[in-house]
């Protein structure tokens, strides 16, 4: 590869170093595994995901089938979606998240007027006060998993013991509903999203009631940092990096790590996407991965260049940072270190940068 970089330009020479470990799994130098899995928004990226080498899908988001319509999906019509979805990754898992508006996804057949729309009527909150659309969602998912059990669902933005309890409530009810109609179906392993800082912080009693939680870290941010992720004066790309999001983030693994049954954590917010996030990631014992397909290369690259004690000395140390800044001089310089930034230009550390390589 060396040679060859003499004489190829450095995206050829990238995308040669990408194809060359396209099919080596993402593991350490000491072994240690770290499954990468793909998000899919549109249809029109499963070709993509399924192609990329994935060990699943680790963020269906199910939004963008209500917003590209001018009215609700039928069950039918989601029962189809998911279904095809299953099949095409089965026996790998997928994860499909519930409905998700609110905040910057509003439903043109369905606003909602709100002051102050990412502190409203979003993700869970809107499922549970919705419960007869919440319902036909359900019963959807659950259709569509039957013979193949490699559904995972995601309920999205919960921020209260309460509000998981209602939601699995009417999971059960929904199932119950479909045994009594002679109705195909399976139970499949349930999570939540942490995102907001409340959930941060009832870590213990939510993974108690779930198979897996999954962190998304740009809603994380905005809401540790006060930054409306929407607006570029107030956010920066290394906003994920801080180490107030970063000790969340390690006190969410620790503390569904803590009991006995060990809830898996995974993340899939760009955090995991950018090379440095994954690095610090896998320092604090993630589970796994989610990101675009397209960032699986580069991340790919930098787990296999480091060795997991590496990583959590790295991770122990941004966690002792003052800013973001520092993180990412921090993380920088250790994959410079490992000989990474030869393969893309290395982040400015500034604040309010746009130059950020790394940022999906």
């Amino acid at each position: 590869l060396d040679a060859l970089e003499m004489r190829m330009s450095q995206p050829e020479a990238l995308c040669a170093q990408f194809m060359k470990n396209r099919e080596l799994p993402a593991q350490t130098v000491d072994s240690v595994r770290l499954p990468l899995h793909a998000n899919i928004g549109l249809d029109s990226d499963i070709g993509l995901a399924r192609n990329s080498e994935a060990e699943g899908v680790g963020l269906y988001r199910t939004e963008y089938q209500f917003l590209l319509r001018d009215a609700f999906p039928v069950e039918d019509e989601q029962y189809q979606s998911y279904r095809q979805l299953l099949e095409d990754f089965t026996p790998k898992p997928v994860t499909i998240r519930t409905l998700d508006v609110g905040g910057d996804k509003i439903l043109s057949y369905f606003p909602l007027k709100e002051d102050n729309p990412f502190l409203g009527v979003r993700g869970i909150r809107f499922s549970l006060a919705h419960p007869e659309i919440f319902m036909i969602q359900l019963r959807a998912l659950l259709r569509a998993s039957a013979g193949l059990e490699n559904l995972q669902a995601l309920f999205p933005m919960v921020a209260k013991v309460s509000e998981l309890d209602a939601a699995l409530e009417l999971l059960a009810r929904a199932h119950r509903e479909l045994m009594e109609e002679g109705q195909a179906t399976a139970k499949p392993k349930v999570g939540l999203m942490i995102e907001v800082p409340s959930a941060v912080f009832l870590t213990k009693a939510l993974a108690a009631r779930v198979d897996y939680l999954s962190v998304g870290t740009k809603d994380l941010a905005q809401y540790i940092l006060a930054a409306d992720r929407t607006n570029a004066r107030v956010t920066t790309p290394d906003d994920t990096l801080h180490p107030a999001v970063l000790n969340a983030i390690d006190m969410i693994v620790r503390d569904a790590h803590a009991h006995a049954q060990s809830t898996p954590v995974s993340v899939c917010g760009e955090m995991a996407g950018d090379p440095a996030g994954a690095l610090v990631l896998l320092g604090m014992g993630a589970d796994a991965l989610s990101m675009s397909p397209a960032s699986f290369g580069r991340v790919k690259l930098v787990i296999r260049a480091f060795t997991s004690k590496r990583a959590r000395a790295l991770a122990d140390e941004a966690l002792e940072q003052e800013d973001e800044r520092q993180v990412r001089g921090l993380l920088n310089d250790a994959l410079e270190g490992a000989g990474m930034l030869k393969h893309w230009p290395r982040v400015e550390d500034r604040a309010g940068s746009d130059a950020s390589a790394f940022a999906e």
